[in-house]
């Protein structure tokens, strides 16, 4: 599975992005859970949303709650991440993952598959 995020880049506080991953698999999209984790320098990439197979059920972290909604269209192979209400705590590389169990983890190795990550920068 191929998997390339985009969609980020520098915000203000209070604004929005929307992370688009779109995936190129041969296995058919709707098979794999899909999640959004985020890192930055020295810290560990932590959880942020997952959504399930069908995009029934998600999963978000404490710090998305309220704020991030995580969507799929498996029509167009593509898992989107709608942040709103930006802060500067969640400037980070956002990395998207696929799982082909439909557990929506929130552990990176939950996750066999990853896309290279695209930048949010949120300025106060």
């Amino acid at each position: 599975v191929q998997l390339q995020a985009s969609g980020g880049g520098l915000v203000q506080a209070g604004g929005s992005l929307r992370l688009s991953c779109a995936s190129a698999t041969g296995r058919a999209f709707g098979n794999y859970a899909m999640g959004w984790f985020r890192q930055t320098p020295g810290k560990e990439r932590e959880f942020v949303a997952a959504v399930s197979w069908s995009g029934g059920r998600t999963n978000y972290a404490e710090s998305a709650k309220g704020r991030f909604t995580i969507s799929r269209d498996n029509a167009k192979k593509t898992v989107l991440l709608q942040m709103n209400s930006l802060k500067p705590d969640d400037t980070a590389v956002y990395y998207c993952a696929a799982d082909p169990r439909d557990r929506l983890g929130v552990r990176r190795f939950d996750y066999a598959y990853w896309g290279q990550g695209t930048q949010v920068t949120v300025s106060s």
